[in-house]
């Protein structure tokens, strides 16, 4: 029963808010939304057996312009039948809610309301943009990993600025894998095929199939596979190329991963090195962290920061340099330098609840910046947008925006700017 409880609790109708109050200063340069998606599911018939990830999506928003938060609105996906829940995003000035396993996009507007289902990203096999889809930051084109439940093979797909599609490469595979996530860098696209795919259409742990990972021109043409020990893959960070090798960030577990308890695994950050031949795989942070983000600028290119989530999905203590274990954040952002293999934590309060921070750039500097972020506020029975200084990470944040109301804990978002 845990992820329809406490801060997983579903929101029980739609808002709207204006003029909300600040602590603190909400940045000038900031002029946009901050959007995130996630599972809204009401009415459980049993709350034992029902699978977080499968609930309606609904996109919470803040409007900032100014210096002032304009407004607060949450919103349901309303599409037939299941709702794009994971991620939303903006492409050839639209928006967009995205999910994956053969679920369509859905359009939304400039408030949030659906304009109904949508083809971006669509193939004529029927695929579409995946949850996970990655903008090239130098050609604005999105780039797409999409698996459609029932097909033994996925679709790479590029949808160019205007929304056209102007590539997609079929990559065959043994089943239908469960690639919610994978990598893009200059030139080549990576992706993992893990013992997570579907049996039929129930997706499970299939301990007899390898981890694999592979690497592909982003033109199309033959898969490089490269054998690993079984691993789930959670999240990437970023990937770029380093010479004759390709350098992954991303996020890990031991197996088994069962669906139906996302919460099960100690995730951790990795590195993994991807040679001619082999994969070189280290650790960057055994602590348990999620939901890894940087400035989308480096996106595909060489990157010194990222910034991780503890967040209660995990309910696992991230224990900072020194501290002593009872001082333990159960609720906490961190930024690693990996340049120089450092890492900042702004720890929030004990019964706090934080989900993953999103990076909104305000200028050339990889770090100039803020991370936006709904941190739940049980004194008040509401959450908060948390504004934090990229190069103040630890200091007290620059804004917190309070909401009329709680927001649960989600998946992903993304902040977008007003275009100028």
């Amino acid at each position: 029963m845990k992820y329809t409880e406490g801060p997983f609790a579903p929101a029980t109708e739609e808002v709207t808010a204006y003029d909300l109050p600040v602590t603190g200063r909400v940045p000038t340069e900031l002029n946009g939304r901050y959007l995130r998606n996630g599972p809204n599911a009401l009415n459980i018939e049993d709350p034992v057996v029902h699978i977080w990830g499968m609930g309606q999506g609904m996109v919470h928003g803040v409007r900032l312009r100014d210096g002032r938060a304009e407004w607060y609105r949450n919103r349901w996906v309303r599409t037939p039948g299941a709702a794009p829940m994971v991620h939303v995003i903006e492409h050839a000035t639209r928006t967009f809610a995205l999910a994956e396993g053969g679920l369509p996009p859905a359009e939304l507007d400039e408030e949030l309301n659906t304009v109904g289902v949508c083809a971006l990203g669509g193939t004529p096999e029927g695929f579409t943009a995946g949850a996970h889809s990655k903008h090239d930051p130098l050609t604005g084109a999105l780039h797409s990993l999409s698996y459609h439940v029932g097909q033994s093979f996925v679709q790479y797909i590029v949808t160019e600025p205007d929304a056209t599609v102007v590539r997609s490469t079929a990559i065959p595979l043994t089943r239908t894998p469960f690639m919610h996530d994978f990598a893009l860098t200059e030139n080549h696209v990576v992706l993992w095929d893990t013992p997570l795919g579907f049996d039929g259409f129930e997706c499970r742990w299939l301990p007899g199939h390898p981890t694999r990972v592979g690497v592909m021109p982003r033109a199309g043409g033959e898969v490089r596979w490269l054998e690993i020990d079984p691993v789930h893959v959670s999240h990437t960070l970023n990937a770029y190329e380093d010479g004759g090798s390709i350098v992954v960030d991303l996020i890990t577990a031991d197996g088994p991963f069962d669906p139906a308890d996302p919460g099960g695994i100690r995730p951790v950050l990795d590195r993994w090195t991807i040679e001619a031949d082999k994969v070189v795989q280290r650790r960057l942070d055994d602590r348990p962290q999620d939901f890894p983000r940087l400035n989308e600028a480096r996106t595909s290119r060489r990157h010194r920061y990222g910034y991780s989530a503890v967040t209660d999905l995990y309910g696992m203590p991230f224990t900072g340099d020194g501290t002593p274990p009872d001082d333990a954040f159960s609720n906490a952002l961190v930024k690693h330098d990996l340049d120089r293999g450092t890492t900042e934590v702004h720890g929030f309060g004990r019964d706090e609840s934080v989900g993953e921070a999103v990076f909104a750039a305000t200028g050339t500097g990889e770090d100039d910046g803020y991370l936006l972020a709904y941190v739940s506020d049980p004194e008040r029975g509401a959450s908060d947008l948390v504004i934090l200084s990229a190069q103040d990470f630890t200091g007290a944040p620059v804004a917190r925006i309070h909401l009329p109301v709680r927001v649960p804990l989600g998946l992903h978002g993304s902040w977008l700017p007003d275009r100028v």
